[in-house]
């Protein structure tokens, strides 16, 4: 079976995308799964926080969707994570523009996936904050694709346009595309405006909101600093074992399908 094409996207920023990205793909890799990580920000975050230098890459995804390396020459490994991991950092930016006027620019992600694909079970893309072509890279090459949400009031906004994006990118270069499901992430419990956006979340998207609740955690926010996912930083820490339940999930709706 081929790898389940996951894009973690929201184009809201600071909404747990990264570190979304970062532990499921720990996650997913400590309950046996072989998991690669894509890093299509250029600020390089899903990179940093897998314990790889960004500084002093020879090879990095900008490469990749410029046909100067393959998905051999460019995978590093995270550090005791568990997963492979294709890096970004800064030269990513200038992806876009080098790639203004080249033909099946859309697809350049997609093709060099669909080489490695059969040899992992999931691969995560990080995408960056906003719709540009490295997004649309993501979207187009994904199978589906998985939405962090803050519970709050402006997080639900952007949600539109996403929903919006998603269904412009299956008409035009992705017709399988579909949306695998809304993670709830840095959720405070004791906030009613938490629960009362939750609970328009079910209401609007029903089973495909994970049931799993990712909380605020202050392991969470630390581990990136020391180049781990917080199930290598804090194990026992409640951000860790909230995204090894939500792997778990992830893993379960694909036995189903």
């Amino acid at each position: 079976m081929s790898a389940r094409i996951l894009a973690i996207t929201n184009q809201k920023g600071g909404v747990g995308k990264t570190t979304t990205a970062v532990n499921l793909a720990a996650s997913l890799a400590s309950l046996d799964q072989r998991v690669l990580l894509v890093d299509m920000d250029p600020q390089g975050n899903a990179t940093t926080g897998s314990g790889v230098d960004k500084q002093h890459l020879r090879h990095t995804v900008y490469h990749l969707l410029l046909g100067q390396a393959d998905v051999a020459t460019v995978c590093a490994r995270s550090t005791g994570a568990g997963y492979d991991l294709l890096p970004a950092n800064r030269d990513l930016a200038g992806a876009e523009v080098e790639l203004v006027d080249s033909r099946e620019r859309e697809y350049r992600l997609k093709s060099a996936l669909h080489t490695v694909a059969p040899g992992y079970d999931f691969i995560l893309i990080d995408c960056p904050p906003a719709l540009n072509l490295l997004t649309v890279n993501a979207l187009t090459a994904a199978d589906a694709v998985l939405i962090p949400m803050q519970c709050e009031y402006f997080a639900i906004e952007g949600l539109a346009d996403l929903v919006n994006t998603i269904k412009k990118i299956k008409a035009r270069l992705n017709p399988a595309l579909v949306i695998e499901g809304v993670a709830r992430v840095m959720f405070d419990h004791r906030n009613t405006l938490a629960q009362h956006v939750s609970d328009q979340l079910k209401g609007h998207f029903g089973a495909k909101v994970f049931t799993t609740v990712v909380p605020r955690n202050v392991r969470l926010a630390e581990a990136p600093s020391h180049g781990l996912p917080a199930l290598n930083y804090d194990r026992a820490s409640r951000g860790a074992q909230a995204y090894v339940a939500l792997a778990r999930e992830l893993m379960g709706r694909r036995r189903a399908r």
